[in-house]
């Protein structure tokens, strides 16, 4: 990697390239941070501030403006700009140090890297609140509001009753594992936390390993390139913390009917009070790369951002009569204009004070005062002091409101669906092992749907196996293979009938599998290929008929609206549910299993179908990416899409082991490496050990790190 101008703070790489940064004090060290990553990472610090401001499509081409739209309708970037105008003067401070930062090394950085000439893209200086802006551009989508979309499209199509009808308790846009196991479970006698967040894999990974030393603290963890601090992942030598999304519902959309004002030059809503509100209303330019710019109109009302509004822009919506037929406001199938209601743009707030009082923590109960005023995302949170201290709880804001505000949008003008205040965040005491994974337990009250219990189930069985738990043990639970989730379909096996001899024999090697999507696994890949046969046979059921057709609306929100994917997401609850007597299971899996027994597949190891398929804002078409092992609903949760494809784009994004006796034995990894640069040493070094679950020692020791020289 290049090296940096140093003033008051030295940078230090080990072996692996993680920069290791000592400051003279906080200040100069996110000054630091912020210079370091924009020379490592430049290209992708530029991707994410600008999709996160609606600007991408101006060196990345068009199609990109469906998120851009998405982003300007949404306000992310004035949400941004108001929390940051809110913050206090000590962090608000802070977060332009950092800036301060990428300002001085964007430069150096978009040097290094031959994307930026490839696009013409020339970084321009950064706004203070740039890293707010990538922080919401990053979890927008988290609390799954476009869930909601589905909802009222399963309750058009099959009743208001089957509403969570492919409530998979199942996979979303992120997830996690985490486990912490007190120190009587250990081999030191002091805890360990470990765990997973599972997201889409990104090149340049999602997180960043960094260490961040003052004398105030000395910190290692896991940042968001483009954030200062380490929000998410940090162990600063005495106490230590990680998260896993808690699967909350802190998002509202709101059915709006709109209508031109008196004046003809407006628009208003239908308020709750009965009467018609002024709609903040103006025009913004999408500029796009080799092709003509694209207008966006915004509109803000009460509630929150318009961002769906499927008329005219100047035209009365199809639910604007007071009088419509539907109980929302709307005919049984029109389109509903829908704004967006969420927690950062009502209290000007993301939480971001939290961030450097977690770097200066030093016991649990330092980490439980900072995270009382978390915000966005709502995560549940493990930590652990050397003194013994666990902790257990969820951080972030959630509203509290109507119940029925959570499952699908509702009507703006119905004074219940107003919002009334903020719910209280749960916490248990540790008994044995605390577990996380996405699914019921301490957030439940907050949440609608979760992750199946598998992963949690599989965590804490695999954790009762030993009493001596060590940092490198760890590895063996990351890479567990497990699929708990196969039984619904293999339990229908052995009940079918009058099947080919082919097909009796597929069923014999199916029920004798050992049920792991072990990565040399050949039945991992047939059951792969049953799963897919059951998933497509499912989907086209006369039943789903109304759900089959492509769905309408922005394209952002169309992976939440495919019926296949959810069909595939939902099958083990499909498989079970009562809730569709007319759908004849046993006759879809006999078929679906003799069209696996006639297609006579090789045999072939589960990774060679279940390869890496990473996002990447310019791909490189050069790439060569490596099979992996597990599946979504194991503890390796290498996600793909049942039905569609046996890729993965969805995975671990960092594995960690945070170790309370010893930091320096603690270990890490993500998915390519700590160099944001294509082509360089420490771009994809770790991505060999990563896809077999083994972890990179933590390097504490300043005498065995290389320093960089001025420049």
């Amino acid at each position: 990697m290049s090296s940096v101008n140093t003033e008051d703070y030295e940078v230090f790489r080990d072996s692996w390239g993680i920069p290791h940064l000592r400051a003279s004090g906080p200040l100069r060290l996110s000054y630091a941070q912020g210079r370091v990553t924009a020379v490592d990472r430049a290209w992708q610090l530029e991707v994410e501030r600008h999709r996160a401001q609606g600007s991408s499509a101006a060196f990345l081409g068009a199609d990109c403006v469906t998120w851009d739209r998405f982003a300007r309708q949404a306000r992310l970037d004035d949400t941004a700009r108001r929390c940051y105008e809110a913050l206090d003067p000590e962090t608000g401070a802070w977060v332009r140090a950092y800036v301060d930062g990428v300002n001085a090394g964007l430069a150096e950085g978009a040097a290094r890297d031959d994307r930026f000439a490839r696009t013409g893209h020339t970084p321009a200086p950064w706004q203070p609140w740039v890293p707010l802006s990538i922080w919401i551009g990053t979890h927008i989508l988290f609390a799954g509001f476009a869930t909601k979309l589905w909802r009222e499209r399963v309750a058009r199509a099959l009743g208001d009753g089957a509403a969570t009808l492919f409530a998979t308790d199942g996979p979303g846009t992120a997830g996690s594992n985490g486990w912490l196991v007190p120190g009587d479970r250990t081999a030191s006698g002091a805890a360990i936390i470990a765990g997973d967040p599972h997201r889409f894999i990104e090149d340049p990974g999602v997180y960043q390993q960094i260490r961040l030393a003052c004398p105030e603290y000395d910190v290692l963890g896991l940042a968001v390139p483009g954030v200062p601090g380490l929000g998410h992942f940090g162990h600063t030598g005495s106490a230590a913390w990680a998260i896993t999304n808690a699967m909350a519902d802190y998002q509202d959309l709101y059915v709006e009917r709109l209508r031109p004002a008196a004046d003809g030059d407006g628009v208003e809503a239908l308020g709750p009070d009965g009467t018609w509100e002024p709609v903040a209303r103006h025009t913004e330019t999408i500029t796009v790369a080799g092709g003509p710019d694209v207008e966006v109109e915004v509109l803000e009302t009460a509630r929150g951002p318009v961002i769906i509004r499927p008329d005219a822009p100047d035209a009365p919506d199809a639910a604007a009569a007071p009088d419509a037929p539907a109980a929302d406001g709307t005919a049984p199938d029109a389109p509903q204009t829908l704004s967006l209601r969420y927690p950062p743009r009502v209290r000007a707030d993301l939480g971001f004070a939290v961030l450097p009082a977690l770097l200066r923590a030093r016991t649990v109960a330092d980490i439980d005062a900072a995270l009382d005023g978390w915000a966005e995302p709502v995560n549940v949170v493990h930590a652990a002091d050397t003194d013994g201290g666990l902790l257990h709880r969820v951080a972030g804001a959630v509203p509290l409101r109507d119940p029925a505000n959570r499952l699908r949008p509702v009507p703006a003008w119905e004074p219940r669906h107003a919002w009334r205040g903020w719910a209280p965040t749960p916490a248990e005491p540790v008994q044995g092992f605390a577990v996380m994974a996405n699914a019921r337990g301490i957030a439940s009250p907050l949440g609608v749907e979760f992750a199946p219990p598998h992963r949690a189930d599989r965590i804490r069985a695999l954790l009762s196996g030993s009493a001596d738990w060590t940092p490198p043990a760890m590895a063996d639970v990351h890479r567990d293979t497990h699929l708990a989730s196969a039984e619904p379909l293999l339990a229908l096996l052995p009940g079918l009938d009058g099947l080919s001899p082919a097909a009796d024999k597929l069923r014999a090697r199916l029920l004798a599998w050992d049920r792991h999507m072990a990565a040399d696994s050949t039945d991992a890949t047939v059951f792969s290929a049953l799963r897919t046969a059951t998933v497509r046979r499912l989907a086209a059921d006369p039943v789903f008929a109304r759900l089959a057709p492509a769905p309408d609306g922005p394209d952002v929100f169309h992976p939440w609206l495919y019926l296949l994917p959810r069909v595939g997401y939902a099958l083990e609850g499909l498989l079970t549910t009562p809730l569709l007597p007319g759908l004849d299971r046993a006759a879809h899996v006999r078929a679906a299993l003799e069209d696996t027994a006639s297609a006579d597949l090789p045999d072939t190891p589960w990774s060679r179908v279940h390869v890496l398929s990473p996002w990447q804002a310019l791909p490189d078409e050069d790439a060569v990416w490596p099979g992996l092992g597990g599946d979504h609903d194991c503890v390796n949760a290498t996600s793909s899409v049942p039905g569609f494809t046996d890729r993965t784009a969805r995975a671990s994004a960092a594995r960690y082991v945070w170790d309370l006796a010893r930091r320096e034995d603690s270990l890490w990894a993500v998915p390519l490496g700590a160099d944001g640069v294509t082509g360089s040493p420490h771009h994809r070094d770790q991505l060999p050990l990563w896809s077999d679950c083994a972890l990179v020692p933590v390097v504490t020791d300043w005498t065995l790190l290389t320093k960089e020289e001025s420049a």
